[in-house]
Parts: C-alpha cells; structure tokens; sequence
C-alpha cells in the first residue's frame, strides 16, 4: 500500500512513531530508533542529528530533510556553550 505523503514537516521532538514512519525510507524500526533517540538525548537540536540514527546515511538524510524541523528549544535566552 502507498505510504501517506507528508504534507507539513514533522517536528523530531514530538511525531509519533505513525508520523515517523510517513517519512520516506523510514520503516516502524527506524521510527523507533528515532524515539529511541530523542528520549535518551532529550530530544533532537537539530535536523542532522538524524544521520546518528542507524540506517539513516547521509543520502535519506538529504531525502528527509526539507520534511523533518526541530523547533527551537523554548526559551530565548539559552545558555550559551
């Protein structure tokens, strides 16, 4: 069956592991080691941080990022580092 495509970019920090797998090339494992992630890192900072994931290469990665956004965190006066 056609996977359903994704219309507006989904949030790293917050799509469930359905929303997840929507994403082309991501399948419920890669889904999972996505939520894997984000909740033992205390979610993701930035997009790239989704090539840490096993099986996501720097080519799906390309494929994903003009559909995945990491919101910034929200408080504006982060700490510096």
């Amino acid at each position: 069956k056609p996977a359903p495509s994704v219309t507006t970019p989904v949030n790293l920090n917050t799509a469930t592991a359905a929303e997840l797998e929507a994403l082309p090339g991501v399948g419920a494992a890669t889904a999972r080691l996505i939520i894997e992630h984000r909740e033992k890192n205390g979610g993701f900072k930035k997009v790239e941080e989704l090539m840490n994931i096993k099986g996501i290469g720097e080519k799906s990665f390309l494929k994903l990022k003009p559909l995945v956004v990491v919101p910034p965190p929200k408080t504006d006066k982060a700490p510096g580092y």
